[in-house]
This record gives C-alpha cells, sequence and structure tokens, in this order.
C-alpha cells in the first residue's frame, strides 16, 4: 500500500462512490479530500500504510493512513515553513477529521457530509 498514488487512490474512491451512487458534487468533494490526505501521506510521511473509502449514511468516510505519528501542520506553524494549505482545504470541506496516533503511525479520518460541497 505505501506505493498507493493520488490517481490510484481518487480511482478506487471514485469505484466506491460510484457503487453507492453519489451525487457528483460530492464526489468532487471526496476525491478532493482522497488527493490532499494521500498527497501528504506521499510527501511528509513516507506513503499510505492503508486507505479506505466508506459511505455512511449521512456522509463519506475517507480514511488514510501512514507511518508518521506526526499531526499534519496548519499554514505558519512553523512561521516560516511553507505549505499546510491541504489540511486547511480538508477541514474546510470534511465535517469532521479525526486523527488517531499510534507508535506505527496515524490515521486520519475525514467525514465529508452528503450534504457538503466545496466552497
Amino acid at each position: 500500500m505505501g506505493g498507493l498514488k493520488c490517481e490510484d487512490a481518487r480511482r478506487i474512491a471514485r469505484e466506491v462512490l460510484s457503487a453507492h451512487s453519489v451525487g457528483e458534487r460530492l464526489v468532487d468533494d471526496v476525491l478532493l479530500v482522497v488527493s490532499e490526505l494521500v498527497s501528504n501521506a506521499v510527501r511528509h510521511a513516507g506513503g499510505v500504510t492503508a486507505f479506505r473509502v466508506r459511505c455512511l449514511p449521512d456522509s463519506v468516510a475517507v480514511e488514510v493512513s501512514d507511518g508518521s505519528p506526526a499531526a499534519p501542520r496548519t499554514p505558519g506553524t512553523p512561521a516560516a515553513a511553507p505549505g499546510g494549505f491541504g489540511w486547511l482545504l480538508v477541514n474546510k470541506i470534511a465535517q469532521r477529521t479525526e486523527i488517531r496516533s499510534g507508535r506505527d503511525g496515524k490515521t486520519i479520518t475525514a467525514f465529508v457530509a452528503a450534504g457538503a460541497t466545496a466552497t
């Protein structure tokens, strides 16, 4: 799974969403969240160790695990460091996010509400 690329993750997510007849506006939001979480895992945490998309009654859960226990950072933390805007975007689109860290890394789950659209 460590070799999972954004385009592969988006394809998998699109297949799951299609199987559940998810509307295109929600698909777009979910695919953006997938892209950001997977690219962050690849860039900053050595790659994806697990990936899952689940359609729940009121939302879509995107779950990405990686080998780093470090939490994502927001823009300007530290002030001189570039980046962090992907995590900001994920939190703008997702109804809520959860981070579970352990000695083997972390899992981030973003819940995109069925009625949500990116703004």
